[in-house]
């Protein structure tokens, strides 16, 4: 199935083995979820996080609920 969400930003952790994206679904909401990578696997990213189902009508509020949620991403966003 392709994805019908648009990815609005995307944030990586250090190493680049992690990431969150906010993303607007088709019916102008926004959310987001957190995804990992092995270097070793070429399958590409997985979800890990379970928030994908949270729904925000504002960017600045999905991505201060990712903050909260996903200890690493104050990290990277503090280095942005």
């Amino acid at each position: 199935m392709a994805h019908v969400n648009r990815v609005l930003r995307s944030i990586n952790d250090e190493d680049g083995a992690r990431c969150v994206d906010i993303f607007l679904r088709p019916d102008g909401t926004i959310g987001f979820e957190e995804y990992r990578r092995d270097v070793e696997d070429s399958r590409g990213w997985f979800p890990v996080g379970g928030h994908s189902f949270g729904i925000f009508h504002e960017e600045g509020a999905a991505l201060a609920a990712a903050m909260r949620d996903v200890p690493w991403l104050r990290r990277a966003v503090g280095s942005d």
